[in-house]
């Protein structure tokens, strides 16, 4: 919600001096989430002045249509005498009055304005466009045209409100009242401590026979409905500066007259207003449920197939409206053109369900400035004086005439009460207040307040979000500021600490983040279709997923069974924003549904769940095992005068799941495989054995050049995910010390040749039995492959191998022989034979 200040002060009586800063720290205090504030014109220098074009010369012999213009801007120049001014624009005419910036000023973002020679011409100036001045989009797509009666000379800067502050607040789902000037005034007058000049005080006449006719099917869809009609409206009347400005402010583009005061009427008391051709709506306007399949066309020109539970507004053609999101554009306001346009109007300011609006918003994709405050909730005793401010508006800039009938169709409820200890704020804020600031703080937000010890509290209309005790403590306690509260460290009970579990992935966080990888969690939902990107097969079981009943995103309404489509996402944002050289991981829990389908038990809300009620609820929701992933691109180690770079690969990793493993204590066995995602010839199988069973956990390497087109990542994209509950359940992770002999070492180089298709780990496998258990490591430290040397088919693989013994020096014919042993072995497993 963006608050200009200076609409701002209209309500609340705030010192001169104060500033958009000052006024943010007291509503951060106070419990609002003020962003930003942005100093409109900030940088804007005059002379910047109203000036009246009286010749326009067309240049036609450029590539494009240029105009050189002389205009009157009055003493403004200093001389009196016309300005003459390039210009490219077109919706402009001679007589017209427009805004001109006269050399030494200085526009928006320091554009310096003198007098250059363009075109063959010399421009003394420039005349404006909205953009040009940081206004925004006032619909022309041109230069800004005045009215008539604007004086030639005046200041611009103070014609136009050029110079503001705006407060940009992140209004919260709760607090639906903000979305409005007067929701914000309310609370900057509680902030100060000073009186609220409420706009929505207004007279209103009450409702009467004579009224457009109103017939409401669904009273739990819409509680109140108040229709007032005007007539007589100028089709020439348009809107004001001020008004179009106010609404720039904010946000929003004007774009007619009536159209532009139900906004800003919207804007200033948070009622969603529409306003109806009343020439075009055929009998008795309705508010009823959809029939399935019924069609409307809203005002954005879609044609969109209704849903039996949206509630739309009807004539007796049908669907006019979708209620509280978006009009129809059978009854659309019509502009002037040619001496015709919309003389006479239905103003319809109405109450409607917030579950509704929400649901059929999100339906139909069409979120609205009207949906997203029904969403939160507005206040419906003010949707009378928003019907009545609409009509004050219409009869003062449009020449229109209000219509004595009223009408008002409302379903009878009785104000929300509460009852709460009077000293329930303090128990809950651990702060004494007292009775006194506890009444004097429900009453600034509106409640009445009665009793002693006991309180009951009436909650206004304008906070639904006021439900239960707590609500009332957390208004006290927000008020008397969040930042006085006391500071208290918590008593864990003694041997209570973190779980093995939690331990472990604390652990695998660290050891990742030491090896250079950056956390990036991501929400848990995705979309289907990102499996046919991962190239998992029909079958696979990742394709099982829980889908939400109610998803935040219809796109995405499936529960995640990896964690790579997120990952790859954040690679591919930051990748897109300039970051290239990337090591990024999350540990996160994937869900993967049941075989049998359960439902879950009602818990009981009046004690705590018994072992079984919540083992019968456990037993029902999805398997949610909690997996590791990496994903990595770019360079891997920088180049620089240490020598050079290298690029991430298959082999980072898979060094990734192997530090995974560590820290769990189990062994990863590596070896050859095929997946999904990943290259087929790059991609390793990563298995663990638990009581001589293998299990496979998850898989490492290169990425499919199909996925990484398909996700638009950069080339040779590497990643890994395991399973890290698996790993913690065959894993041993007990410290253990290594073992320090007093003896020597003795290390013993091969280099075997074996057939290209032979995987390293089985070379390995078979040294490191062959050599006995006087070998203590054994490490790979080459690759060679050449076919005039080798042979065709063949590689060399050379090993370094130490031996140590634990009670003696080994001789060197006891290291040649467990060496021996150890080629002997590999040779017969693998085809290996020594080098050379």
């Amino acid at each position: 919600m963006r608050v200009p200040l200076s609409w701002l002060r209209e309500y609340v009586d705030l010192p001169a001096t104060e500033t958009g800063r000052d006024v943010q720290a007291k509503l951060i205090s106070a419990g609002l989430e003020v962003e930003t504030v942005e100093h409109l014109g900030a940088d804007l220098k005059g002379p910047l002045v109203v000036g009246q074009v009286l010749t326009i010369e067309e240049l036609t012999e450029f590539k494009k249509p240029i105009r050189f213009c002389t205009v009157n801007v009055g003493q403004a120049n200093g001389t009196g005498e016309p300005q003459e001014i390039v210009c490219g624009a077109r919706n402009f005419a001679v007589g017209d009055k427009v805004v001109v910036v006269l050399p030494g000023a200085t526009l928006p973002g320091g554009f310096s304005i003198s007098a250059r020679k363009t075109y063959g011409k010399t421009s003394h100036g420039m005349i404006c466009s909205g953009d040009e001045l940081g206004m925004g989009d006032d619909g022309s797509h041109g230069i800004i045209v005045l009215p008539p009666e604007t004086e030639v000379g005046k200041d611009a800067i103070e014609l136009l409100e050029l110079v503001d502050e705006v407060l940009d607040i992140a209004v919260t789902a709760n607090r639906g009242d903000c979305l409005s000037i007067r929701g914000v005034a309310r609370e900057t007058a509680i902030a100060y401590g000073l009186p609220l000049r409420d706009p929505a005080l207004l007279d209103v006449p009450g409702p009467n026979a004579y009224g457009y006719p109103v017939q409401v099917s669904e009273p739990l869809g819409c509680d109140r409905f108040t229709a007032r009609t005007v007539s007589g409206l100028s089709p020439e009347a348009r809107s004001p500066l001020w008004l179009q400005r106010r609404l720039q402010k904010v946000g929003m583009r004007p774009i007619s007259l009536a159209v532009d005061i139900t906004n800003y009427v919207m804007m200033e008391l948070g009622q969603p207003l529409h306003a109806y051709d009343r020439g075009l709506v055929q009998g008795t306007i309705g508010v009823r449920r959809a029939g399935e399949g019924e069609e409307i066309v809203t005002l954005d020109g879609a044609k969109r197939k209704l849903h039996a539970e949206d509630l739309v507004i009807t004539d007796d053609r049908g669907p006019i409206g979708l209620a509280g999101v978006m009009g129809g554009a059978n009854t659309e306001i019509a502009d002037h053109q040619e001496g015709e346009g919309t003389t006479d109007v239905v103003i319809e300011a109405a109450h409607f369900d917030a579950v509704s609006i929400a649901r059929t918003a999100r339906r139909h994709k069409l979120s609205s400035e009207a949906s997203r405050r029904f969403e939160r909730g507005v206040d419906p005793a003010a949707a009378a004086a928003a019907a009545q401010r609409t009509v004050d508006l219409l009869v003062l800039l449009a020449g229109g005439t209000a219509d004595a009938g009223v009408t008002e169709v409302a379903t009878p409820s009785a104000p929300h009460t509460i009852a709460v200890a009077a000293d329930h704020p303090d128990r809950v804020a651990g702060v004494e207040y007292g009775r006194e600031t506890v009444v004097r703080r429900l009453q600034q937000v509106g409640c009445d307040v009665y009793g002693q010890d006991e309180l009951i509290v009436t909650v206004p209309s304008w906070r639904p979000d006021l439900t239960e005790v707590n609500d009332l403590a957390e208004e006290v306690i927000r008020l008397e500021g969040y930042e006085n509260l006391p500071s208290t460290l918590p008593k864990p009970p003694s041997g209570r600490g973190l779980t093995h579990r939690q331990r472990l992935h604390r652990r695998v966080g660290r050891a990742l983040a030491g090896a250079g990888f950056v956390e990036a969690p991501n929400y848990p939902f995705l979309g289907e279709q990102v499996f046919d990107q991962l190239l998992l097969e029909a079958d696979d079981p990742a394709r099982r997923v829980v889908k939400l009943t109610n998803p935040l995103n219809d796109e995405e309404p499936a529960l995640r069974t990896s964690l790579l489509p997120g990952l790859l996402g954040a690679l591919r944002r930051n990748d897109g924003r300039g970051s290239h050289d990337l090591a990024l991981f999350e540990t996160g829990l994937v869900f993967q549904p049941r075989e049998e389908q359960g439902v879950a038990v009602s818990l009981p809300v009046d004690r705590r769940p018994t072992d079984e009620e919540l083992a019968s609820l456990n037993a029902v929701l999805p398997a949610q095992p909690r997996h590791v992933a990496a994903v990595l691109a770019g360079a891997r180690e920088q180049a620089g005068w240490w020598g050079k770079g290298r690029p991430a690969d298959w082999a980072d990793a898979i060094e990734a799941a192997r530090a995974v493993a560590r820290e769990a204590g189990a062994e990863l066995v590596v070896r050859g495989g095929q997946y999904g995602p990943w290259h087929p010839g790059r991609c390793a199988e990563l298995v663990v054995v638990a009581e001589g069973v293998e299990k496979v956990v998850g898989h490492a390497g290169e990425l499919h050049p199909r996925v990484v087109k398909a996700f638009g990542l950069p080339a040779r994209t590497a990643a890994m995910e395991l399973d890290l509950d698996a790993l913690e359940a065959v894993g041993d992770d007990t410290p253990q010390a290594p073992g320090i002999s007093t003896f020597p070492v003795a290390t013993q180089d091969v280099a075997l040749v074996v057939d290209q298709f032979v995987p390293h780990r089985d070379v390995e496998a078979a040294l490191r039995e062959g050599a006995g258990e006087l070998l203590e490591a054994i490490r790979l430290f080459d690759v060679y492959e050449n076919a005039d040397q080798l042979g065709e088919g063949k590689k060399s693989l050379a090993y370094a191998l130490r031996f140590r013994a634990v009670d003696r020096t080994l001789t060197v014919d006891e290291a040649s022989a467990a060496r021996d042993a150890a080629v002997a072995l590999a040779g017969e497993r693998t085809g290996a034979v020594l080098r050379g």
